[in-house]
C-alpha cells in the first residue's frame, strides 16, 4: 500500500467526544494507551556569562500515537524551545524525553536510532536552491545511502501527497510560499517518520494560503498516521488542526491547561461556525487574555 493509499483505509479511531460520527469520517481522538511521546519533568536554562534564562520548568505530558497536537502560547513562553528538545536539537536541563518508549536524550548525545523516527519541519522551508523539488524531498534517504531509483520514486509519490504532482523538476524560487513549504513537508515525511513536528510552519503565509495548508497538513497527517506536535500563535488553527491545544505560560513555560477538541475529522473550514469550536477558541483567548 502506498501513502496516497492510506487515506482511503484509514481506521475509525475510538473517540472520548460526542459518538456522532458517520460512515467516511474521521473522529477526532486516538486509542488510548498508546504513548508516542512522553515529556517527563523536562526543564530548560540557558546559561550566559551574564544571567540565566529558565525557558521551561517540570513540563509534563504524554502525546498518543497518530494524536495532533497544537503547541500555543504567548511569545518566549518556550513552545520552540520544547518542540526543539523533542526533536534532538536542543537537550533538556533536567528530565527526559522518550519516544516509542525509547529515551531519545543520553545526557547531551541523542539517541540517532530515535531521531531517525522524527520529521521537521519550520518556518522557513529551508529548501536547497541548486536542487529540484525532486532532489529536495529525496535528500534525508540521498543522505541515508538509498538508491537514486528507490529515493525518487518515494519523492514522486510524496510529491503527489502534498499537491506537488508536475512540479518535481522545478526549483525553489519558481514556486510560491506555499508551495516550497508543501515540499519541506513532504522533505519531512521521505523516511516514514512516526512523529512529525511543526515550529510555525505556516506564520509566513497569506491568510488564504495558510487555510488551505491547514487543510492539506490535516489531510496529511491522516494519510500518514504520523503523530503531530505542531507549534502556533493563531489560537484558531491550534483548534482546528488539535485533537488537543497544550497552553504554555509565559516565561518559564510550564503547562497551563489542555483542551481537548471534540470535532470529526477530516474538518472543512466551515467547522469554525460551530459551537463546539466558538466554545474552545474562546476558552483558550481568555486563558491567554488572563496573562496580561
Amino acid at each position: 500500500m502506498t501513502v496516497t493509499d492510506r487515506l482511503s483505509s484509514q481506521p475509525v479511531a475510538e473517540v472520548t467526544g460526542p459518538s456522532t460520527a458517520t460512515a467516511g469520517v474521521v473522529p477526532s481522538g486516538v486509542p488510548d494507551g498508546l504513548a508516542e511521546i512522553e515529556i517527563i519533568g523536562v526543564s530548560k536554562d540557558y546559561v550566559t556569562k551574564r544571567a540565566t534564562t529558565h525557558a521551561l520548568s517540570d513540563i509534563n505530558l504524554e502525546i498518543r500515537k497518530r494524536e495532533f497536537v497544537s503547541l500555543i502560547g504567548r511569545s518566549g513562553c518556550g513552545k520552540t524551545t520544547l518542540l526543539r528538545v523533542m526533536a534532538g536539537l536542543v537537550s533538556p536541563t533536567s528530565g527526559e524525553v522518550k519516544i516509542g518508549g525509547k529515551s531519545l536524550w543520553k545526557g547531551n548525545t541523542v539517541d540517532s536510532s530515535v531521531v531517525s523516527q522524527l520529521g521537521v519541519v519550520f518556518q522557513d522551508a529551508n529548501l536547497f536552491p541548486w536542487y529540484n523539488i525532486l532532489d529536495n524531498i529525496s535528500l534525508p534517504q540521498r543522505l541515508r545511502g538509498v538508491s537514486k531509483a528507490e529515493r525518487h520514486e518515494r519523492a514522486r509519490e510524496l510529491a503527489e501527497l502534498v499537491g506537488l504532482g508536475g512540479f518535481e523538476t522545478s526549483y525553489p524560487r519558481e514556486l510560491s510560499g506555499g508551495m516550497r513549504q508543501r515540499a519541506a513537508i513532504a522533505r519531512a515525511l521521505a523516511c516514514s517518520p512516526e512523529l512529525l513536528l511543526m515550529d510555525e510552519p505556516f506564520g509566513a503565509l497569506d491568510a488564504m494560503t495558510r487555510e488551505r495548508m491547514n487543510l492539506e497538513i490535516q489531510r496529511i497527517a491522516l494519510a500518514t498516521e504520523a503523530t503531530v506536535v505542531f507549534v502556533t500563535h493563531d489560537i484558531s488553527e491550534a483548534a482546528f488542526l488539535g485533537d488537543r491545544v497544550v497552553h504554555l505560560t509565559p516565561r518559564p513555560g510550564r503547562i497551563q491547561d489542555i483542551t481537548s477538541v471534540n470535532l470529526e475529522r477530516p474538518r472543512q473550514m466551515k467547522v469554525q461556525t460551530e459551537p463546539e469550536f466558538a466554545r474552545v477558541v474562546a476558552g483558550l483567548r481568555q486563558a491567554l487574555d488572563a496573562e496580561e
